[in-house]
Parts: C-alpha cells; structure tokens; sequence
C-alpha cells in the first residue's frame, strides 16, 4: 500500500460520512489488498476499526482542545482528526510528532493546506495532554462519564441499566470494547484425526487455537490475518459463526427430535404392526426445517448438517443479494440437503404451513450483541429504530408460526440485549399464538443449563463466553 492512512482515510470516510456498513468496507478494502505487507493490513485495521470503536471519546477528547467544536469540522477535517487522534491516544508504538505530521501532509494533499496549522495545532495540544484529559465528573454525570469512557451512546447505557443493572452494564460496556476472537464451527462429522491435523496446520500458520468451553465442535482463533486463506477453509471444513449461533442451532433439537421419531418406527413399539413401522421410518427420512432470515448461512448450514439425509433445510432469505451469500457458503461445505430461496418473511407462503417440523426465526433486530464486531451499530441505531424493529419481528412470527407442524418447534432468536426484542416479544409470542416455551436446559453445556430452564437465554459478552444473543424456544401445541 502506498498510503496506508490515506488509505484508512478514504474507508472511514465512507463509513462516518456516507454511511456505509464498517464491516463490509474494512472487508471489501482488506480482501482487495491482500496481497500487501502484513503490518499495513493489520495497521489499516486497528485504526479503522479502533476510531470507529472510540469515536464518543474521540469526540470528546478534541472538543476539549478545539475552537470548532467536531460537528462543525469540514468532512474530511473532520475524519482525518479522528483517526489522528485514535492514533495518539491508543498507539503508543507510534510517535506524536508522526502522527502530527503525517495529518498535516495528508490534509495539504487533499487540498485543505490552509488548515494545516489548525491541524496540527489541536492534535498537538492534544498530544501534550492525553494523560490528564478533563473527563465529565463520575460522580455528578456518571451516565455522561460511561458514555465517554466506553464510547457508548447514552441511550444505550440508560437501557442496559434499567434492564440488567449498574454492575452488568459495567462488565458489558467493558467486554464490549475487548478484542475477541474468531470463532468457528468445525464440521462435526469430521474424524479425530481430521481435526487434529487441522489444528496443527493451523498452527503451523501462526494461528493461536483453542477449544470453545460450550461446543465440542466450536473453536477460536487468534492472528487470523485473513480467512479465506486459512487451511481447511476452500475444503468447507468449517464455517465462520459465533457459539451463540450454534447454540441457536443447537435449541432446535435435530438429535433428540430424529432420535425419538426413528425409534418410534422400531416394529413392535407402542403396538404399531410392521407396516407402521414401515411408514414412520419413511417419515422420519423426511424432516422438514425452514430458516427464515438465514443469510449468511451459518444455522442453515449447521442444521442442515445435523439432519443429513433425514430431510432438508429450506433457507430463505428477502433478497438476491443474500440469497447469493447462502449459495456461497453452501456450495462451499458441499451440503445437498439445503433448498435456498428468496422469500420476504412478512408475507404467508400457503405451500409451507404446517409442513415444517422446525421454524428457525433468527429475526432482524438492533444487533447490540455484536457492537463488539461491527463497531458502528451503536452510533446508527436509536429509541424510535428499536421501536420499528420490534414491530417488525412481531409482524414475521404473526407469519411464521403457521409454517410449524402441530407439535413441532419454533426457536427465536435475535443477536442483540434488549429486552423489548427479546424476552418481552418472546412472551408476548407465547401469551398470542398455541405455543408453549419448553426447557433449552437438554440442549446446552454444563455452564448454562440453569439459565435455559424456562425456555430462554439471553446470553451477554463478558458474562459468557460468546456475542450477545438471545435465544427462545417454543413448542406448537396440539
């Protein structure tokens, strides 16, 4: 790369100024680039992503110093401020006066030579005071202080409060600012020797392992500088997908629920003739799942293998766009059992109701759980947005519901912590429609058994060890 903040420049410009999503365009840029220097790559990350991830504090730091406050700031003044500031305040391999520098020399050569000095004036006062910055006083706006600090909207911090507490507000707002690592599902038909060998290979290409606590077959990974060029990843031997994905998956119950219905069909059972037999056997190839917003794939594709030849996964999503993301990923792990279509999950589709032995509604919400990865959902979403998307998840299960069998399952799911999305939809779902919430308690590890007993778990980072989600099941009655 030629000019890696020049660079770095142009993609938080596309984020903060036009709002593009920061995890396609750090995607899109780094993919594009991948032929370049390690240390560039890794550079053009930890600023984009670290100004993204600190932009409250950021703000706040050079309004301190500055006599335009960053609102009023011209766009690419603006950015170029930030991720100068990112730099002096958070890298301390780097030094001051480069980074000084550097900013003034890109904002000459992007025709702004006038403000050079005020550039370079503010971020040096800056530089001179970051170890006594005037943060708002703890005790008398302790709201205010929480939001600079952990560069998170005070809105937020006032709903996680009000719903969980000073002292998990806390371990949220700091887990959520703490780098966490890729996680991954392996495929669980894969031999012990498959995966040991894996691992070593892994290994041999600099990437830190280890064995997810929760899931025999869930992983995390350190020092991935790119995926797609990971062993194992052309040969669909796993799927990027957070544990808490999985565990969605997981409440399904594709084991217990195959395991019952096979046995079931053994001649002689519950006084069934052998012929009977014949017929539920038949049956129980057959199975039917409908995951309704599964772009990118991830429960589609692990459910799917879970059923193998025992039935098929019909995966839908609302555009082209992801439906061609779910071919990608399914393609690649080489799994026939899955049946993509694009399907808006607000409208009734009369060929599916009550074919479905499970529904899986992982449903559009706030996506608070994953600020962690997506840094600018917190600055994007607000009271009136959550508001839209509760509705919205409402309006889907009021379509959704009729696709379960009698008897069968629905298992909701959001990846955010809000309540209003998920435990207060999920009862009122119970309290409207002929479903029942039913013990996830069989479905998950040791560690979490206790908290899945009523048929939720909302899962928080920093208290688990997994994104923030939420997950919900409910059994049709009748």
């Amino acid at each position: 790369m030629d000019n890696t903040r020049e660079l770095i420049l142009e993609m938080l410009m596309e984020i903060l100024e036009k709002g593009s999503y920061s995890h396609l365009v750090i995607r899109d840029v780094l993919d594009k680039y991948n032929y370049s220097d390690s240390r560039d790559k890794a550079f053009v990350k930890r600023v984009t992503e670290g100004t993204l991830e600190r932009l409250i504090q950021i703000d706040y730091c050079l309004n301190s110093f500055s006599s335009v406050t960053v609102p009023k700031m011209k766009p690419l003044i603006r950015t170029l401020m930030r991720m100068s500031a990112y730099q002096l305040l958070f890298m301390d391999k780097i030094p001051d006066s480069a980074v000084c520098n550097e900013a003034v020399k890109l904002a000459g050569k992007r025709g702004f030579r006038g403000l050079s000095g005020f550039v370079n004036g503010v971020l040096r006062t800056l530089a001179r005071n970051k170890n006594r910055l005037p943060y708002p006083d703890r005790e008398k706006e302790p709201v205010k202080y929480l939001s600079v600090k952990y560069s998170m909207p005070e809105f937020l911090i006032g709903l996680w409060t009000e719903a969980y507490g000073k002292e998990k507000t806390h371990i949220l707002l700091e887990a959520l600012l703490k780098e966490s690592p890729l996680r991954v599902r392996l495929k669980e038909s894969l031999s012990d020797r498959e995966r040991q060998g894996w691992e070593i290979a892994l290994a041999k290409n600099g990437v830190k392992v280890r064995r997810h606590p929760y899931l025999s077959y869930a992983y995390e990974l350190w020092n991935v500088e790119n995926v797609k060029s990971l062993p194992g990843y052309q040969e669909g031997f796993f799927v990027v997908q957070d544990v808490s994905s999985m565990l969605a998956a997981e409440a399904a119950g594709i084991s217990s629920l195959c395991g019952r219905t096979e046995a079931a069909a053994e001649p002689g059972e519950s006084g069934e003739s052998p012929e009977g037999a014949k017929k539920t056997a038949k049956r129980a190839g057959e199975f039917l799942i409908a995951d309704v917003c599964a772009a990118p794939g991830g429960k589609s594709m692990h459910l799917a293998e879970k059923l193998g030849d025992r039935g098929k996964v019909i995966s839908r999503d609302v555009s082209e766009y992801k439906a061609a993301l779910l071919r990608d990923n399914i393609e690649r792990t080489g799994l026939t059992n899955v049946e993509v279509q694009v399907h808006d999950a607000c409208v009734l589709d009369e060929s599916l109701v009550e074919k479905a032995d499970v529904v899986l509604a992982d449903l559009p919400c706030s996506g608070l759980g994953v600020i962690g990865k997506k840094q600018d959902i917190k600055y994007r979403i607000t009271k009136e947005a959550i508001s839209e998307l509760v509705k919205l998840q409402r309006q889907i299960l009021d379509v959704v519901w009729r696709y379960v069998k009698p008897g069968g399952v629905l298992v909701y799911s959001t990846c955010t912590m809000n309540p209003d999305e998920n435990e207060k939809t999920a009862r009122w779902f119970a309290e409207n429609y002929s479903f029942e919430p039913e013990s996830l308690s069989p479905y998950l590890a040791e560690e979490l058994k206790k908290e899945g007993e009523e048929g939720m778990l909302q899962l928080f980072p920093g208290l688990h060890e997994t994104d923030g989600f939420f997950i919900a099941r409910m059994r049709r009655k009748g």
